[in-house]
């Protein structure tokens, strides 16, 4: 068995951030086994399913296409990474954490009689997979012992695509046999978490704010610093808990996972949980008059002052450099 297949999640808007951070994470185990990356996803090869990488392309990419798969089901899925599998025995099976993954991807695995490694946030020299327990507050390491490939997926902000665009790959077309009987479940639409009307994890700037506001009359002081970055507006859970923001601003192991260039935390203490939400961003910058806060220890700048003077400064002096 050899090489390492990344997929990519059926969507009509070419590939995705989910995916490229898949690769990435690809690109890791690479770095650690030698092997040779290659992508596949469902959809028309003559479609944008492999628009442009960030960072190096993969070395062949591979369409799924049957009219059965035209629309998401776990029994399709299923017959048909099944199938391409076993055409290109890779060592490693790589996907990213998402609704679709965790509906499908245990059911494959257990197919070639292996487990999924879930959830991976860190892969270390082994290679061997990182993932988080008790919301954070533990790591737990696995290695695959062999004997068949390994299904893994990626969490979302775990690891960051680096580089320039690296253009496109080389594309073919796998027809899976696959008959109508074979799809026990009705075809329905994509599940979303929530009707949300923000997408957190797309965002490059956000400004996440916690319980030292203290009241939501307070809120506009930072709503005012967001809006002079032009970053989103985010909130710790007892901000959304007290219904201060709706639940869709929630960072954290109970909202959405983000990895913004800049994450200004005002007013947040660090609880682990709200960690866990935030560690994929590039530039933390912390705001607590507590010097003990926990946040401090992940910030890249920390502030150690009242909010309530520190949030209308750091407003002016970025509407001034503006």
């Amino acid at each position: 068995m050899s090489g390492i297949l990344v997929v990519q999640e059926a969507r009509k808007d070419g590939n995705t951030r989910a995916f490229q951070e898949t690769l990435a994470a690809g690109r890791v185990l690479a770095g650690y086994t030698g092997l040779e990356i290659e992508a596949a996803g469902v959809g028309d090869s003559n479609s944008n399913l492999f628009a442009e990488f960030i960072g190096p392309p993969p070395a062949a990419a591979h369409a799924i296409e049957h009219p059965l798969l035209s629309r998401y089901t776990s029994d399709g899925y299923v017959l048909a990474f099944e199938q391409l599998i076993r055409k290109l025995q890779p060592a490693y099976a790589v996907f990213p954490h998402s609704y679709q993954a965790r509906d499908f991807v245990p059911r494959l695995a257990t197919r070639f009689s292996q487990a999924l490694i879930s959830d991976v946030t860190a892969i270390e020299s082994g290679p061997a997979f990182v993932r988080q327990l008790f919301q954070g507050k533990m790591n737990a390491v696995y290695r695959h012992p062999g004997g068949g490939p390994c299904f893994v997926s990626i969490q979302s902000g775990a690891f960051r695509p680096d580089g320039t665009s690296g253009g496109v790959t080389t594309i073919d077309h796998f027809t899976p046999e696959i008959d109508a009987a074979q799809i026990r479940t009705r075809p329905g639409d994509p599940f979303r978490a929530s009707a949300q009307t923000v997408d957190l994890g797309s965002a490059q700037r956000i400004v996440g704010v916690g319980r030292g506001i203290k009241d939501a009359a307070n809120l506009p002081l930072v709503q005012d610093l967001a809006s002079a970055l032009g970053a989103e507006l985010a909130a710790s859970r007892p901000i959304c808990d007290n219904g201060w923001l709706p639940m869709e601003r929630q960072v954290g192991s109970s909202g959405q996972t983000v990895a913004p260039k800049l994450y200004v935390a005002a007013g947040i203490s660090g609880a682990i949980q709200h960690l866990v939400g935030i560690k994929g961003s590039q530039c933390i910058v912390a705001i607590n008059k507590d010097r003990d806060a926990p946040i401090f220890e992940v910030a890249d700048y920390g502030i150690a002052g009242d909010l309530f003077e520190v949030l209308p400064a750091l407003t002016a002096a970025v509407k001034k450099a503006k």
